[in-house]
């Protein structure tokens, strides 16, 4: 397998028409009243900003000639036009952006997707501009950092194993400008360098997501890990199979004991240079390299996605690395619990009683809830060690797709914390909804034998994800403010690529992980 080809990123202010580029991408609105209509199918399309020049260079009839060849301006929409001359760029493409938004930019998730389907609907062309609508007024930072993202994450494809040229495998987008007034703004370039920091760290964890299984055990994958963070210039520790056993960490050693590859702990570090604002965050991401189910085996159906188990691991590792880049003004630790989860004549049972890191006693009553175990002894290592605000993300429960669905996280926690994380997921495109921790969930974990049970006693499936909240409140003192996240749907993409999601392995959360932090920073 070989590395994946990068996506280049800059800006210009070249008239949009006399870019010297392989294609030019504008934005264009459903419209169905006669405003902006010259005749007929034209009354279906409206022009974004931003494709003034080309309009003109079309002799007014760009939208007739859209609409002919089946635009409607729907999201997600992509019709390509050639342009025969009229502009520098051989290709015009027009990207779907819904109807107009009244007074202002579209959403700058609108614009996201928008930018991430162009691109993706481009492969093949080395050099692409993006003339996309962005506000009139001098702060456009949203709407630029969402383009410029949406181009980014939209350019991934994952290498991949084949061993024969592919005829019809176009390569993604080389390079991508984005036009804008005034290219040597300082703003601009800066959202530009973040943009390009964050979109490389989500490209790094569905990078880590989409290997094959047998490529990424556990001590790969902490190598991979701990390569990738000394690097960027992050504190790194490994714990092995024998510090974990001696340092206490039971969840961790009953999960990966019945795989020949032993589970490992990886502990980042990020010291702020000025010694920061004196918050401490902690992350922490579950990485179960693949997931069996263990002894309570899960079906074949579906199985094979269960490599994808370590997207919060990789997630919360991904994030360290663009938050190295970014320098925020707090002190970041992360934890990631790694394992692979087998059934073998050495792995935990049913009915097993596991001791924590923190000295909690766990009945084992299902070894497919594995995730809560290795989490659990995470969070109160963090909790040690000392920290303000604690997030946690995993792929935990199937609970979480059946009650939000494919696109939004499930949150649990502090509650003043979740709501944090839900405005930061919304800002950024990542969105995620509160749950409760109701009292009867946690009364049907108690154990006749141990401290508490790892799922509800009757192994009864209703309220599934507000246990798994449930069970991973017990490791994390009074005194830490606390929010876990649940992406086992959005977590990894298995439908057909869609935005700026491609097939597999998303990167949620890396984006509201880095923003929680920048957050804090600002904010405390």
């Amino acid at each position: 397998m070989t590395s994946p080809r990068t996506t280049n990123l800059s800006l210009v202010d070249t008239d949009p028409a006399e870019l010297a580029v392989d294609a030019i991408v504008i934005g264009v609105h459903s419209q169905t009243g006669e405003q902006g209509a010259t005749s007929g199918l034209a009354g279906t399309l409206l022009l974004a900003s931003g494709a003034e020049s080309i309009a003109v260079a079309f002799d007014g009839k760009l939208t007739e000639t859209l609409a002919l060849l089946g635009a409607t301006g729907g999201p997600g929409e992509v019709v390509k036009l050639a342009t025969l001359g009229t502009v520098t760029a051989p290709l015009v493409v027009a990207v779907g952006l819904g109807p107009e938004p009244s007074g202002a930019a579209p959403a700058p998730e609108t614009l996201r997707r928008a930018a991430g389907t162009a691109v993706r609907a481009l492969a093949g062309a080395p050099k692409v501009a993006l003339s996309l609508p962005l506000p009139d007024d001098a702060d456009a930072s949203a709407e630029l950092r969402a383009v410029a993202e949406g181009a980014l994450l939209g350019g991934y494809r994952f290498a991949g194993y084949k061993t024969r040229p592919q005829p019809t495998r176009r390569e993604p987008v080389a390079e991508v400008l984005i036009a804008v007034p005034d290219a040597g703004d300082a703003g601009a370039q800066a959202e530009v360098t973040r943009a390009l920091a964050v979109a490389g760290a989500v490209r790094t964890s569905r990078d880590w997501v989409n290997t094959a299984p047998n490529e990424l055990r556990p001590p790969s994958f902490a190598d991979a890990v701990a390569d990738a963070a000394r690097a960027a210039g992050l504190g790194v520790e490994v714990l092995d199979e024998a510090a974990l056993a001696a340092g206490g960490y039971g969840g961790i050693v009953a999960v990966g004991q019945g795989s020949e590859a032993p589970p490992r702990l990886v502990k980042l570090t990020y010291t702020p240079q000025s010694g920061g604002n004196g918050k401490r965050v902690a992350l922490v991401g579950k990485g179960i390299t693949f997931d069996t189910g263990g002894i309570s085996i899960k079906p074949a159906q579906g199985m094979w996605e269960m490599k994808s188990d370590m997207a919060g691991a990789a997630a919360v590792g991904a994030a360290m690395l663009a938050i190295a880049a970014l320098k925020p003004a707090v002190a970041v630790n992360a934890y990631l619990p790694m394992a692979e989860n087998m059934p073998s004549g050495t792995s935990y049972r049913p009915g097993d009683v596991i001791t924590m890191f923190n000295g909690k006693r766990v009945e084992v009553l299902n070894t497919d809830a594995e995730g809560r175990m290795v989490l659990g002894d995470a969070m109160a290592r963090a909790c040690a060690d000392g920290t303000d605000y604690l997030f946690e993300t995993s792929t935990l429960t199937g609970g979480q797709v059946i009650a939000l669905g494919k696109r939004m996280a499930g949150v649990m926690g502090t509650p003043e914390l979740c709501d944090r994380v839900q405005a930061v997921g919304d800002a950024v495109g990542e969105p995620a909804w509160p749950m409760p921790l109701p009292d009867d969930v946690r009364k049907g974990m108690e154990s006749d034998v141990a401290d508490i049970s790892q799922v509800n006693a009757g192994m009864d499936r209703a309220g599934h994800m507000l246990q798994g909240g449930v069970f991973l409140r017990e490791f994390v003192t009074d005194d830490v403010a606390w929010a876990h996240i649940d992406i086992a749907g959005p977590g990894y993409h298995s439908g057909e690529p869609t935005g700026y999601w491609t097939k597999g392995g998303t990167g949620v959360p890396v984006r509201t992980l880095v923003q929680l932090v920048e957050d804090v920073a600002a904010n405390g």
